[in-house]
């Protein structure tokens, strides 16, 4: 085990041991819903494309890694482009290698971050739009058992792809606008949760999307687990379709 995983370890272990410490909740408390298991792994794939924000897909990917410490199921979590295997230079010059080329059909959820939405000029959420290429794989992509999601302006690309039209969404205050333009039903809130379409609006809401993607398909738990592991509270309301009233 290198360094980075033995760390990794010890401070899973100690969130644990911190979480089996609190005092239970009072019996107002809404209960946990178990999740079941599927047997299989847990398959994400982050989105990477010239211009996108550091942040948009760094925190997702360590969201769902830190995972693996608080649950039996595997996670395989993995950087993919619509292009193929090659370099991504970010928003910020940091250069990533992906090593995976696009198969969303691997995929139980895609990952879009946003990036460069306010640059008319330069690469990013705009230029990918222009070219056409990763808005027209993103609509191809959809099948049932695939949940598609973005992070702030990453929004816009599925937008591009219509896949949010009529549908409840959110992205980056500056581009809600354009989002309502083009068809799709705003929410005002951190994470819009629509089944198969999840969305987030903010540039530090990667934390809270992949957080609240941990709690729906691994538990409540293990995205705890997470929370204690990263200092990091999830933020924000989630906001889900109301449920039907009972007759």
């Amino acid at each position: 085990m290198n360094r980075r995983k033995l760390l990794r370890a010890s401070t899973a272990i100690g969130a644990a041991g911190a979480m089996a410490g609190v005092t239970a909740a009072p019996a107002a408390a809404a209960p946990v819903q178990p999740v079941q298991e599927t047997g299989g792994p847990l398959r994400v794939h982050i989105v990477m494309y010239d211009g996108v924000e550091e942040l948009d897909f760094a925190a997702p990917y360590e969201v769902f890694s830190a995972a693996r410490f608080f649950t039996d199921r595997e996670i395989d979590v993995r950087y993919v482009t619509a292009s193929g295997p090659g370099a991504v230079q970010a928003a910020y010059g940091t250069k990533v290698r992906v090593e995976h080329g696009w198969a969303p059909r691997t995929a139980d959820v895609l990952v879009v971050p946003g990036g460069g939405y306010a640059r008319h000029e330069g690469p990013g959420v705009r230029a990918e739009i222009a070219r056409g290429t990763l808005p027209r794989a993103l609509a191809s992509a959809v099948r049932p058992g695939l949940t598609v999601s973005a992070v702030c302006t990453g929004t816009m690309l599925l937008s591009a792809a219509g896949l949010t039209k009529s549908r409840p969404c959110t992205t980056h205050h500056k581009a809600r606008p354009d989002l309502e333009q083009q068809g799709g039903l705003l929410k005002n809130a951190r994470v819009v949760d629509d089944g198969d379409l999840v969305t987030a609006g903010g540039i530090t809401s990667g934390l809270d999307l992949a957080l609240w993607l941990v709690r729906r398909e691994l538990g409540a738990d293990v995205a705890t687990g997470v929370e204690v592991m990263l200092e990091y509270e999830a933020r924000g309301t989630v906001w889900t379709p109301p449920a039907p009233r009972p007759r």
